[in-house]
């Protein structure tokens, strides 16, 4: 279902993301809204404290391409201040029980963490780590992780399902350990809530949760920032939907979403993945044809094509 066309002709000369004949479209399902827009015009479509959670996964400014788009700001100083714009709009449309993580680079993330600490409480500084097979530095430490701010509007009411988000506990399941400070001794509980360093494969060519998008988080990993943080019937905003993994999980466990994005690319794999429309334009939206050759820089290496 195609939702209703909206005129907006805003210049975006400051980050030169939209050009100027660049319009913005509404599609919805009965969970899931998918704006595209800039995201400062997508943001100003939502009411102001009306979602639960917010998951914001933006550009690094790292130099990775999106498309036409090159993630490169011309200072660090430049790239904290889009930052700050779109937090502090982000914020307002926040209920005061919600609940927001935040994602950046390593460099990035100290700014964003001191600014973030005189708006909301911040609970918790996870380390989403991974393993990598390519090509490491070999002049310092490479990075191996990605850090994510988890903070709330009100310490005292906000949503947290530790029950839901569980995972094995070594010393209960693998060790079977007794614990002894109790008064008639009871083995160590089995599971636990995780820690903050949370170890989750990235996506991967041949999973079939790839998407072509650069920078693709986990289905895993927003499942759960999603069970832990919000409730079914829940509202959650994504403001840089990407690949649209936050929408296609939200709207899995039974969440409304509102994801914005400007890439007419990403916006196809979004109306695909959530189900709101097969074709665009004209287009059919099918996943992608995966093949056993990946195709480099240097063109196909190791034989014909062949597709799975």
């Amino acid at each position: 279902m195609r939702g209703a066309l909206v005129t907006s002709r805003r210049r975006h000369a400051d980050v030169g993301i939209l050009s100027e004949s660049m319009m913005t479209e509404t599609f919805s399902n009965e969970l899931t809204t998918i704006h595209y827009a800039d995201v400062m015009d997508g943001l100003e479509k939502v009411r102001d404290e009306s979602v639960d959670l917010i998951f914001a996964d933006p550009p690094y400014n790292i130099g990775k391409k999106f498309g036409d788009f090159k993630d490169v700001w011309p200072s660090d100083a430049a790239y904290v201040d889009w930052c700050y714009g779109w937090l502090e709009a982000s914020l307002r449309k926040l209920k005061k029980t919600g609940s927001l993580y935040v994602m950046t680079s390593t460099q990035a993330m100290p700014y964003l963490d001191l600014w973030l600490r005189e708006k909301v409480t911040i609970l918790s500084r996870i380390m989403w780590h991974y393993d990598s097979s390519g090509v490491q530095a070999k002049k310092f430490y490479g990075s191996m992780y990605e850090p994510i701010l988890f903070g709330v509007k009100d310490s005292r009411a906000y949503t947290f399902n530790a029950a839901d988000i569980e995972v094995e506990a070594k010393t209960g399941s693998v060790r079977k350990l007794m614990d002894y400070r109790k008064e008639i001794p009871t083995p160590y509980k089995s599971t636990k809530v995780p820690g903050n360093a949370w170890y989750i494969p990235r996506v991967r060519y041949r999973m079939p949760e790839y998407e072509e998008h650069p920078s693709q988080k986990p289905e895993t990993l927003l499942e759960r920032v999603i069970k832990a943080s919000s409730n079914p019937g829940d509202v959650i905003l994504d403001p840089f939907a990407g690949s649209f993994t936050t929408c296609a999980v939200a709207q899995r466990l039974g969440r409304s979403s509102i994801g914005i994005e400007m890439n007419p690319e990403y916006i196809k794999i979004g109306l695909r993945r959530t189900g709101i429309a097969q074709t665009w334009n004209g287009e059919t939206l099918n996943a992608i044809q995966k093949s056993t050759v990946r195709k480099n820089a240097n063109g196909i290496r190791g034989g014909a094509v062949k597709a799975i």
